[in-house]
């Protein structure tokens, strides 16, 4: 990932995860390369465990399998499930998310939503998730495609 622009920050927010000391050190030595000509807010707080890998691996063979038992392509579902299932669970579970989204996203049109839930958009759903949010989104998803006669690959 490349945020620094040599001597400035070419982002207007940096967002890290430390998981070892070798990160710790990296982010010392990015620090020290930026110049301060304005202030800087740095804020450190305890990481929230994400999506374990296994979930991610999992929804995306579940739209594969969509793709191939359904009518739509992957990506379509995906949107489809991001937007009903999703959206709804961070609103719910944010204040700041559910203010956003019903500033911008919510006047668009039902079908510019789904477009802003997948590529080049991607508006940050799933992977703004915690565990326990995505342990959810798949329990609805997993029953909306059963629902439409889907067969899901059961994962270990």
């Amino acid at each position: 990932m490349q945020v620094l622009n040599k001597e400035r920050l070419s982002t207007d927010c940096l967002h890290i995860t430390m998981s070892s000391n070798e990160d710790r050190d990296r982010l010392f030595k990015m620090l020290s390369e930026i110049d301060l000509e304005y202030p800087v807010d740095v804020q450190i707080r305890k990481a929230k465990k994400d999506r374990t890998l296994q979930q991610n691996r999992m929804m995306w063979q579940w739209w594969r399998d969509a793709e191939a038992q359904g009518d739509m392509k992957a990506w379509e579902y995906r949107a489809y499930c991001k937007l009903h299932f999703g959206v709804r669970i961070l609103q719910r579970d944010s204040l700041e998310y559910r203010e956003k989204y019903q500033r911008i996203i919510r006047p668009m049109s039902y079908e510019q939503k789904l477009e802003m839930m997948v590529e080049p958009f991607e508006l940050l759903v799933t992977s703004a998730m915690t565990v326990k949010q995505h342990s959810e989104f798949l329990d609805k998803t997993a029953q909306h495609l059963r629902e439409l006669g889907i067969h899901l690959t059961a994962m270990e």
